[in-house]
């Protein structure tokens, strides 16, 4: 636990990781073990198809979880990987399920349901769309940009989804599967009361997370300005449906504000350290 620069309590973890149980390259003890050395209160072990159960693992929570990806290889017919966490049991369902039943039955199991990695999988507005009651998707998917994968952030297709009314709050994860350079990289740092299944799910489903590779991040709205505050960072960028960003450029920035501008529908933020380490806030509707 942390606490952040409001000294709220938080809790960094990753919701999307592998082992041995399908195509990850270490043991769930070994995943574990990892993830704790390097500080994370909890991490969802999704291997595919696989329900894996929560429980706690000497202070480190393990949310349950499982990836159902479809079986197709081809985005021209629709990639989809949804991650379930936070399940009271096993979905029932079949590698012949549609996304949206894959949806419907995370949901019926008492779970959260994350569209993993849209930009990886190719997906267009007129794949994601139709999908009902997805929880979040991830803004930025480690493991794609890595090996023979270059296609790590998402941002374009969420600022088109937002464009188009649909504000999905915004997760950055790991999905590591190498454990060479592609885990504790992408985290959420959670704000909840303690690190518990249903207080870290109940705070991920009201969107009371940050999405980050270190640096902290928070965006509000003041009448007509937004306000971002956030660790010492080089770069702040304001992303909404224009097509002209607003930028802030310096060494050690901690805070900017933008004045709303006309015609805009969302309002999201970005921040980087000078290491190249960025953090994202989740989307405020205008």
């Amino acid at each position: 636990m942390q606490l952040d620069m409001f000294g709220k309590k938080r809790y960094k973890v990753n919701l999307h990781t592998h082992t041995t149980l399908s195509d990850g390259r270490k043991t769930p003890e070994e995943v574990i073990e990892l993830y704790r050395a390097k500080g994370y209160d909890a991490v969802a072990l999704t291997d595919h198809w696989y329900y894996g159960k929560g429980y706690d693992a000497n202070g480190l929570t393990v949310l349950s979880g499982a990836e159902y990806n479809s079986i197709t290889g081809d985005c021209r017919d629709g990639v989809y990987h949804i991650v379930g966490i936070g399940m009271n049991y096993e979905p029932s369902l079949t590698v012949s399920a549609s996304p949206q039943k894959i949806i419907d039955e995370i949901h019926r199991a008492g779970g959260l349901a994350i569209l993993a990695h849209p930009a990886w999988s190719l997906n267009t507005l007129e794949q994601i769309l139709p999908l009902e009651n997805v929880d979040a998707t991830e803004i930025y998917n480690t493991v794609s940009g890595v090996h023979n994968s270059r296609r790590p952030d998402s941002s374009l297709i969420i600022d088109l989804l937002a464009s188009n009314g649909r504000f999905y709050p915004l997760v950055a994860d790991d999905d590591a599967h190498f454990y060479d350079n592609d885990n504790c990289v992408s985290w959420i740092m959670v704000e909840a009361n303690d690190n518990s299944s249903k207080e870290l799910c109940d705070a991920i489903r009201k969107g009371n997370f940050y999405a980050t590779q270190g640096p902290e991040i928070h965006l509000c709205r003041e009448k007509d300005n937004f306000l971002v505050q956030c660790s010492p960072c080089q770069k702040i960028t304001f992303y909404s449906n224009s097509v002209s960003l607003r930028t802030f450029w310096g060494d050690g920035l901690t805070e900017a504000r933008y004045e709303l501008p006309p015609d805009v529908c969302f309002i999201r933020a970005e921040a980087t350290d000078q290491n190249g380490n960025s953090a994202w806030s989740n989307i405020i509707p205008v």
